[in-house]
């Protein structure tokens, strides 16, 4: 039996304007903010090549990691929805 979606993820949510520098503009679902998030990082080549979970800010991600420079993949998660309303 396939997996039903959550709708809470489905649900658009509007995206900061910090965010939005980096996945685009727009209300977006959670799970589309994540995919786009994934795009950048590796597109910029971000992801650290032996610790895959950890994840190295530029200037752009610096801003919504709240100044960190470095974080891993599940604080990163916690760090963006916050720029969700």
């Amino acid at each position: 039996m396939p997996r039903k979606p959550n709708p809470a993820f489905m649900k658009p949510m509007n995206v900061s304007a910090t965010l939005a520098k980096v996945v685009g503009s727009g209300p977006m679902p959670r799970t589309e903010v994540i995919k786009k998030l994934w795009a950048y990082i590796k597109k910029n080549k971000l992801q650290d090549p032996k610790e895959k979970r950890m994840i190295h800010a530029d200037a752009a991600l610096k801003e919504v990691f709240g100044g960190k420079g470095k974080v891993n993949m599940f604080e990163m998660t916690k760090l963006v929805f916050k720029h969700l309303s």
